[in-house]
């Protein structure tokens, strides 16, 4: 491949499939291309992507089944250990008030305490959420989801260069994002 190859081209009409996704693009500028090319400017930053690569190779895009969620009683007021999670309870303020009194203020929803409590099926209790927080710290860093690249190149980068600095760290960022995907591994 020869520099001029590996040029981050403008996101057209004319755009190949394979060009489009051999590049890391924003969602900003998937949303503004997609409102371009005439097609829904919509939903997660994978869903917009696959939207835009269908349109570039001229086929019909299956939109995906939105979840349904069925409308269910949520936790409210006073909340205690015994208090059962109700099938469909979400991470609401309420929830997450009692949960950082129980455990301090490094409590948060992560994922799998966003699982645990999507996940209820009406014979969990308040203080099964509670042990679940405990059993599952420590246990070192997570696996970042595939969608989350700049957190993941973050966490990559911060284990290289232990002592490097942010303006370093979004410079290598800005460079890492100049490259197509399939040049990535090569410095």
């Amino acid at each position: 491949m020869t520099a001029a190859d590996s040029a981050r081209p403008e996101l057209a009409p004319g755009l190949s499939e394979a060009e489009f996704v051999r590049w890391y693009w924003l969602k900003d500028e998937l949303v503004t291309f997609a409102r371009r090319l005439g097609i829904r400017a919509t939903g997660s930053k994978e869903v917009l992507a696959a939207r835009i690569v269908a349109a570039l190779a001229g086929r019909e895009f299956a939109e995906p089944a939105a979840p349904r969620r069925a409308a269910t009683a949520q936790l409210t007021g006073a909340l205690s250990s015994a208090t059962v999670i109700p099938v469909g309870q979400r991470s609401s303020q309420v929830v997450r008030a009692w949960m950082a009194e129980q455990i301090g203020p490094g409590f948060h929803f992560d994922a799998e305490m966003r699982a645990f409590f999507s996940q209820a099926d009406g014979t969990k209790t308040m203080q099964d959420a509670v042990n679940h927080w405990h059993e599952t710290r420590g246990g070192g860093p997570k696996a970042i989801d595939q969608q989350f690249e700049y957190n993941r190149f973050t966490r990559a980068w911060h284990e290289a260069h232990p002592d490097g600095s942010r303006d370093d760290l979004l410079e290598a960022w800005r460079q890492y994002r100049r490259r197509p995907i399939d040049e990535r591994g090569r410095a």
